[in-house]
């Protein structure tokens, strides 16, 4: 410490220096033959003959005599469904053993007896075609003999349909030709029997025509085709020819039937007709769907298709007549397609910036021609009427809910739908937030971060390189604890992170530093109580401790109107004019270091109105520092008084430029104790000068 000398009797000592098809199932009635063929039932025996005894069992009660022969003349034909049998004739006329029979090429569907040598049996539409090299063998043990090789034409059975017109009009024409189940290229002979004189009939195509020229009735007509192979026959129908009715107009026939129908669904439909003549009318079809009804007086068409009749009915054909003149519906198909589904689960959400793609599948046989329809498409995503694709890449302005998005897919028969989804686009996931990097012993430390998720998300919070004093929770991120004074350290590289179902974020690695508890933070002072009017006024208490190398920031509490102060220094200062005269009360002066903080006691400061009374100081200048060194940083005075001689609580600082002459002015009536101080510029400042008194009257 250095004090400072040379102020005559006011001197005295300085005491110190102050932060995301159609199985078209053709049923081809794959008909080989064109024709009847007869039945083909050829036996020529029952079984073998040996010697006139009949051989069934293959052996013999005689030795044979002769020569071992075989003979015999298979049918080369039968038709599907029809049974087939022939048996070889056997002779002998020398000694020899019992007969064995074989064969070689047995078709599949026939069955052949080694005893007999007979071949039999139904063959299958689905057998039908030729079974060539057959050949039947017979031998005694000693020597044999073959039938010569033939073959077998499977055929299928020929069918002829048709309803032929019962009546027709004198001059009117008259057509009626057969339909026939052949397929293409099978060459078909037809005929007719009792055919009307005034008809004549086509022997290619079954067609009977002609317009009569009387009236009559023509019974018994009978109308067949042969493929060579065998013959069928329609049932006899007899035409009846009548006079001329009046004039007639055709009846008229109108609708548009329904292309298509789902397997298990009901299909129906009925044509609109009406005749001119109010005749009454018939419906009639051709090539009637298999699972269909039809009514020949309404016309209706109608039927519930099952899974496995799938496939295309074409070439149907419905008529109306009113018994001499009729009209046609155009030929239409129907197609009966299977039940239409569609399916897959659309990912629910997706972050902006990120790629969505969801498409559906459908049982649709490929192929089959599909469209695509959606209804409430996102903004942001694009979508194939071909495929069902729905895709795009939201962007951070389009987060939100995308709901009642619904796809549908269509054959052009049926349609079908996904449920209903929704689609929320979510902002990339952030956390946030500031941690605390220091904590005293003893104290608590809290740390929560925040995140940019949408309320109701399911968020898991991790930590890296947690505190051993602190604990966490990853249901809020909060990192909670109270570390003690033997855990005072750096706590380095703690990183926090959060997790949705599809995306991860993390804050910035920290440190948290444990210290040990700072020095007690202490204010003092005694600030003076009173102030006249006009006086200047001033106190500032002295702070000490508080955590190391943290900055006091000062308070106050009630401040008076006519006083400032100062944050930084805690100094209290004014002059209070007449107006501000009174007491001003709880006045409470604080520190704090930013933990902790500390007040003086709550104090007053009384304005008294005074009187004009002043006293003239003056002092000796100082110019010595107390060691006896020159000095020179002398910064000036503080003039201090009050009215007692141990509480001189007015402070006028005075700059050394002021000199060393001062008048303290309204005093108010009473004795006033005065006394001075010189500070220098690095604050220190010198003890009190001796205390001089003035009474004023």
């Amino acid at each position: 410490m250095r004090g400072l000398q040379g102020m005559g009797p006011f001197v005295s000592q300085i005491c110190g220096r102050l932060r995301l098809g159609m199985l078209v199932c053709i049923v081809a009635l794959c008909v080989v033959a064109c024709g009847q063929v007869g039945t083909t039932s050829s036996q020529s025996n029952d079984g073998a003959t040996v010697d006139g005894v009949p051989g069934g069992t293959g052996t013999s009660s005689k030795p044979p005599k002769g020569p071992l022969s075989i003979s015999g003349t298979p049918a080369a034909s039968v038709i599907a469904g029809q049974s087939y049998s022939f048996t070889p004739t056997v002779t002998s006329q020398k000694g020899g053993g019992a007969l064995t029979f074989s064969i070689a090429n047995k078709p599949d569907w026939a069955s052949f007896d080694g005893g007999s040598g007979r071949l039999s049996g139904t063959p299958s539409v689905a057998s039908t075609g030729t079974f060539a090299n057959i050949q039947i063998t017979v031998s005694d043990g000693q020597s044999s003999a073959s039938l010569p090789a033939f073959a077998i034409l499977v055929v299928a059975p020929v069918t002829i349909s048709g309803n032929p017109a019962t009546a027709v009009a004198v001059g009117s024409p008259y057509s009626f030709q057969p339909t026939v189940n052949a397929p293409p290229g099978v060459a078909l002979t037809y005929y007719v029997q009792n055919r009307p004189a005034w008809a004549t009939y086509d022997a290619a195509t079954g067609e009977l025509s002609g317009t009569p020229t009387q009236t009559g009735t023509f019974p018994n007509i009978v109308i067949s085709v042969s493929d060579g192979f065998q013959s069928v026959s329609l049932a006899p129908f007899t035409i009846t020819v009548t006079s001329p009715a009046p004039t007639n107009n055709p009846p008229t026939i109108s609708g548009s039937p329904p292309t298509g129908v789902t397997a298990g669904s009901m299909y129906t439909f009925t044509p609109k007709a009406s005749d001119p003549n109010g005749q009454a009318l018939t419906f009639t079809i051709q090539n009637k769907p298999s699972w269909a009804s039809f009514s020949s007086t309404t016309g209706m068409l109608s039927g519930t298709p099952t899974a496995q009749q799938v496939g295309t009915y074409g070439n149907i054909l419905i008529s109306v007549s009113d018994g001499q003149l009729s009209a046609s519906l155009a030929p239409f198909a129907i197609k009966v397609v299977a039940p239409l589904t569609i399916s897959g689960s659309p990912s629910t959400q997706v972050t902006s910036g990120k790629t969505y793609s969801f498409q559906p599948t459908t049982n649709a046989p490929a192929g089959t021609a599909l469209t695509f329809s959606i209804k409430n498409r996102p903004t942001w995503a694009t979508f194939s009427a071909t495929s069902g694709m729905l895709s795009g890449t939201p962007t951070a302005s389009q987060a939100g809910a995308y709901g009642g998005i619904v796809i549908t897919v269509s054959n052009g028969v049926q349609s079908a739908s996904l449920p209903a989804f929704a689609i929320q686009v979510t902002a990339a996931l952030t956390i946030t937030g500031t941690p605390p990097t220091k904590v005293m012993a003893g104290k608590a430390y809290a740390f929560q971060p925040s995140t940019n998720a949408p309320a109701g998300m399911a968020l898991t919070f991790a930590i890296q390189n947690k505190p051993t004093w602190a604990s966490f929770s990853t249901a809020t991120g909060a990192l909670n604890g109270t570390p003690t004074s033997s855990q005072v350290g750096s706590y380095s590289n703690i990183a926090i992170s959060v997790a949705s179902a599809t995306q991860k974020s993390s804050l910035q690695a920290f440190t948290v530093t444990v210290t040990n508890p700072p020095p007690q933070l202490t204010i003092s002072g005694t600030p003076p109580s009173s102030v006249n009017v006009g006086a200047a006024y001033a106190f500032t208490p002295t702070a000490s401790g508080g955590a190391s190398g943290a900055t006091l920031t000062f308070s106050i509490q009630n401040k008076p109107a006519w006083a400032s102060f100062n944050t930084g220094t805690g100094a209290l200062t004014g002059t209070p004019p007449a107006a501000d005269a009174g007491t001003y009360s709880n006045i409470v002066i604080s520190v704090s270091d930013g933990t902790n903080t500390a007040s003086l006691p709550a104090f007053s400061i009384t304005v008294s109105q005074v009187s004009s009374g002043s006293a003239t100081l003056n002092w000796t200048s100082v110019t010595q520092n107390t060691d006896g060194s020159p000095l020179s940083d002398l910064a000036g005075y503080r003039v201090r008084y009050g009215t007692s001689p141990t509480k001189l609580g007015t402070v006028v600082t005075l700059s050394a430029s002021s000199g060393t002459t001062y008048m303290v002015s309204n005093l108010s009536s009473g004795t006033w104790y005065f006394a001075v101080t010189a500070y220098a510029s690095d604050g220190s400042e010198s003890a009190l000068s001796n205390v001089g008194s003035k009474t004023i009257p």
